[in-house]
């Protein structure tokens, strides 16, 4: 007999499914939308991430939006829409790193295995690098049905990405989908946010703060340290603005500097 819980974990999983396909199909209208616009006003958009940065290719210009990014998943481009090429791969493949978040909050560190997330840990490096995650929001909290906090928009509202997407890595890590086509993430585990459809993630990563049941379709590439992991839970213990279980965090996060070293 399946417990209260579990049909509530069901739920919450068919609604967040839901609500991904929804945010999919609204961004491909408003690109759709967006085209014709500037075909009739004969705009010349200059380079690549300018086209990513509209509405067409986020969504956050549909009505579906408020309920499409109310899910711990981002609206990066899919493959065919990237506008700028992964970057060359020049990690260490058979090294470990660290990923160091500084935040407002407290320091957040996890280990990446190179060797398990090539794709996945090198796009990390290539961004940190650079300052890509300096001063940015750890935007969206979920304290119902899954456990997750979420970074890596540098635009802070769940439609930023790096202008690129990486492919799906390591999907067999933790194991087998049980009959509710869902497996366990462990709290501590660090994964990227996708869309929904396969090989879609750019920057967008959570957090996950309590162990958590999503299908086996988001690239798990990190752990998280017991520091780091202290301070999500004190951050989810806070609760999400408005009391609802899925938006900003009550306790903000902001993301001061983000580096990535070979361990």
């Amino acid at each position: 007999m399946v417990s209260s819980d579990q049909r509530r974990r069901e739920l919450a999983r068919k609604k967040y499914e839901r609500q991904q396909e929804r945010r999919v199909t609204a961004r491909r209208k408003a690109k759709r939308r967006n085209i014709i616009i500037a075909s009739a006003l004969a705009v010349v958009v200059a380079g690549g991430a300018t086209a990513y940065a509209t509405g067409g290719l986020t969504g956050s210009d549909s009505k579906d939006t408020a309920t499409a990014t109310a899910t711990p998943s981002p609206t990066p481009p899919s493959p065919s829409e990237s506008s700028s090429p992964e970057p060359k791969m020049t990690i260490d493949q058979a090294a470990k790193y660290t990923m160091s978040l500084k935040t407002n909050q407290g320091d957040i560190s996890f280990s990446m295995d190179a060797k398990k997330t090539p794709h996945t840990v090198n796009s990390f490096k290539a961004l940190a690098d650079k300052g890509y995650f300096d001063n940015t929001k750890c935007h969206r909290l979920t304290t119902e049905g899954i456990f997750v906090l979420q970074c890596g928009d540098p635009k802070g509202d769940g439609t930023g990405g790096p202008g690129y997407t990486i492919p799906d890595e390591n999907l067999t890590a933790l194991g087998k989908a049980g009959a509710d086509g869902t497996v366990t993430f462990p709290a501590g585990t660090v994964a990227m946010a996708n869309t929904g459809q396969p090989h879609t993630g750019g920057s967008q990563f959570f957090l996950v703060y309590k162990e958590t049941k999503l299908p086996p379709t988001y690239t798990p590439f990190g752990t998280m340290d017991a520091a780091g992991l202290k301070v999500v839970e004190n951050v989810a213990k806070a609760g999400v603005d408005g009391g609802a279980g899925d938006g900003a965090p009550k306790k903000a996060v902001t993301v001061e500097k983000g580096t990535v070293d070979k361990a």
